[in-house]
C-alpha cells in the first residue's frame, strides 16, 4: 500500500509503529498529559494526538493489543473502532476496563492496534427474494449441527 500521512496534533505525539515484520496492526499509543486511570467496569477516550490519512476506499480498523487485553483486561469500548477514509480528526481509543482492578494508562503507552484495509461499498437495493443456500436462515449456532 505504501504510507499513510500522520499528522501530529500535539507535542510528544508517537506515529504508529509495527512490533515486528509480519504485524498485521500498527501500534497507538496515548498522548497525555499526565497518566489516566480506568476503574473496572469503565471506559476513558484516551488521545493519540494524530490524525491520520486513510486511503479512500479503505478504513482503519482499531483493535485491542492482546497483551492489553488478555493481561490487564483494557480493549476498545465498541469492539472494533472504524475510522471512515474522510475522518481528519484525532483518533482517541475508547478502552474499556473488563478487569476488577483499577488500571492506569501513562503517556507513550501502547494502547491499541490499527488495521488499514480495504472497504466495499455496494448500493443496498431492496429485493422481494433472496436465492436460497445451503444454510438458508440457520443462525447462531446452527452451521455446528
Amino acid at each position: 500500500m505504501g504510507e499513510i500521512r500522520v499528522k501530529r496534533l500535539r507535542a510528544g505525539a508517537v506515529l504508529p509503529t509495527y512490533g515486528s515484520t509480519g504485524a498485521a496492526g500498527a501500534d497507538l499509543y496515548a498522548c497525555l498529559t499526565q497518566d489516566v486511570t480506568i476503574l473496572p467496569g469503565e471506559t476513558a477516550f484516551i488521545p493519540t494526538g494524530i490524525a491520520v490519512e486513510i486511503p479512500e476506499n479503505c478504513a482503519g480498523l482499531i483493535y485491542a493489543r492482546s497483551g492489553l487485553a488478555c493481561k490487564k483486561g483494557l480493549a476498545p469500548a465498541n469492539k472494533v473502532g472504524v475510522i471512515d477514509s474522510d475522518y481528519r480528526g484525532e483518533i482517541l481509543v475508547a478502552l474499556h476496563n473488563h478487569g476488577a482492578e483499577s488500571r492506569t494508562i501513562a503517556n507513550a503507552e501502547r494502547i491499541a492496534q490499527m488495521l488499514i484495509t480495504p472497504v466495499l461499498t455496494p448500493a443496498y437495493v431492496e429485493a422481494e427474494s433472496l436465492p436460497d443456500t445451503e444454510r438458508s436462515g440457520g443462525g447462531f449456532g446452527s452451521t455446528g449441527k
